[in-house]
């Protein structure tokens, strides 16, 4: 089961059945199925709050992911700032539906395993999100 909430934002206007069957999706792309994921979306503050607390990181953020995984089933909660998916979609010339997509998507991609921080890891992110994308 997959959940959206918001914390201090709007909710977004996404077309939660559709989404969810493109998580779905997506996890199967990779194996894996969907147990319980829950998203939050919150606004740059909380965000900050919450990498502070959780990540001892003080910085903002577009998404944090706690991964609850069982083998090959997917569970974990995938914070969102909307705020810097704004920024963001902005800076990178995309539209707010693109970037909050990716963003979305991102966070299932972790759960699948796939990092972005090491060396290399960005773009094998950057080709699984575009990858991702195609089948939304």
């Amino acid at each position: 089961m997959i959940s959206y909430q918001a914390d201090g934002v709007k909710m977004p206007k996404l077309r939660k059945r559709d989404t969810t069957a493109w998580i779905k999706r997506v996890a199967a792309a990779h194996g894996r199925k969907i147990g319980e994921i829950g998203y939050m979306f919150v606004n740059d503050e909380k965000m900050l709050e919450a990498n502070k607390q959780y990540l001892g990181h003080d910085y903002y953020t577009d998404i944090i992911t706690f991964d609850d995984d069982e083998d090959d089933v997917l569970n974990g909660d995938i914070l969102i700032s909307l705020d810097t998916v704004k920024s963001n979609a902005e800076k990178f010339h995309k539209s707010y539906d693109n970037e909050l997509h990716r963003v979305i998507i991102h966070g299932i991609l972790h759960l699948c395993g796939i990092n972005d921080k090491g060396p290399g890891e960005r773009e094998i992110m950057e080709a699984n999100e575009n990858a991702a994308l195609e089948m939304l």
